[in-house]
């Protein structure tokens, strides 16, 4: 354990450690000087298309809809959020119409979903942790440490030093 004071960078590199060895989440790395998103679609594509098994139509399609949903902060933040709870939790629509007769209608027994998050297996997620994560914008921010399950942002850890 580190003394009172100490500097957060310490701590942070404890943590880190902890998340690999005993939580056996990947270490991403030190993302500070990388364009970051709350959605990193390579790790999400992995995920989709190793574990999950989709077709490229519609892992495209769902990276999309999660995008959209994500960065639709127009109508306010609560919105935003509630509409990728959404699909995080219930799964995203990629009924694809490749898939069936083009001159028939798609009935609401035959949509597929596309499951951004395994909730009834939790182990079969792929987990991340980065450092130094900045997020650029208005106002440009970084994160000590941002946790990512398959690729999506959902839990941001900012570590101060006890003396401050």
């Amino acid at each position: 354990m580190e003394p009172i004071g100490s500097k957060e960078i310490i701590t942070q590199k404890r943590i880190i450690r902890l998340f690999q060895k005993e939580l056996k989440y990947s270490y991403a790395g030190d993302w500070s000087d990388r364009t970051n998103s709350n959605v990193e679609e390579d790790y999400l594509r992995k995920y989709l298309e190793g574990t999950r098994k989709y077709t490229p139509a519609e892992i495209n399609g769902a990276i999309a809809q999660l995008r959209r949903a994500a960065d639709n902060v127009a109508a306010g933040l609560y919105h935003a959020n509630k509409e990728v709870y959404g699909l995080l939790r219930y799964g995203v629509n990629v009924t694809s119409s490749e898939r069936y007769n083009p001159g028939k209608s798609i009935s609401s027994g035959t949509k597929k979903y596309a499951h951004l998050i395994d909730w009834h297996n939790p182990l079969a997620n792929d987990f991340y942790i980065a450092e130094e994560v900045t997020v650029k914008g208005n106002n440009t921010k970084r994160p000590d440490l941002v946790i990512y399950v398959n690729g999506i942002a959902l839990a941001v850890i900012e570590l101060k030093r006890s003396t401050v």
